[in-house]
């Protein structure tokens, strides 16, 4: 695709190939009777990967993750992302091949092909210092709802 090329190792899955027909890629099986095999269960999970892979090549993948909390920041310089999120010490991120990342004041941005790579990338970023649910400071992805919990001056109030 324009963005890059993807490949993938399906592994052994006997009676699944990728044909091309009039400028269409689809899958087909090769074998008489697939419901005597095991491989019709991973029919859907192979169709799934290879439109990831193709909507990657075309269009790419992004997600987005949030800094809330007074002094949160983030950079990026090059391939190495450098979070300021609360700790005695910044934490840096090293990405890894084929992701980008752009932050915007608060918002890290993070880019690629591989589908999977990506919400590896944010996953990880994230479990620096993931969202607390009593004032919602932490790392969260954008749109993200945090579930928030009253403090210890509600529960006494209540049992007074």
């Amino acid at each position: 695709g324009p963005k890059g090329e993807l490949k993938n190792n399906f592994g052994v899955i006997v009676g699944i190939s990728l044909k091309e027909e009039d400028g269409k890629k689809q899958i087909v099986t090769s074998v008489a009777h697939p419901e005597e095999l095991n491989e019709k269960t991973h029919w859907g999970t192979v169709r799934s990967i290879i439109a990831g892979m193709v909507q990657g090549v075309s269009q790419g993948f992004e997600k987005k993750l949030e800094l809330v909390g007074v002094g949160y920041k983030v950079s990026v310089s090059g391939k190495e992302v450098k979070l300021d999120v609360g700790f005695s010490h910044p934490v840096k991120y090293q990405l890894p091949e084929g992701i980008e990342a752009k932050a915007e004041k608060n918002i890290l941005c993070i880019s690629g092909i591989d589908k999977q790579l990506v919400g590896q990338v944010t996953a990880e970023i994230r479990s620096v210092r993931k969202p607390e649910p009593y004032k919602g400071k932490g790392i969260k992805y954008v749109g993200e709802v945090i579930r928030r919990k009253a403090g210890k001056a509600a529960k006494s109030g209540a049992a007074g």
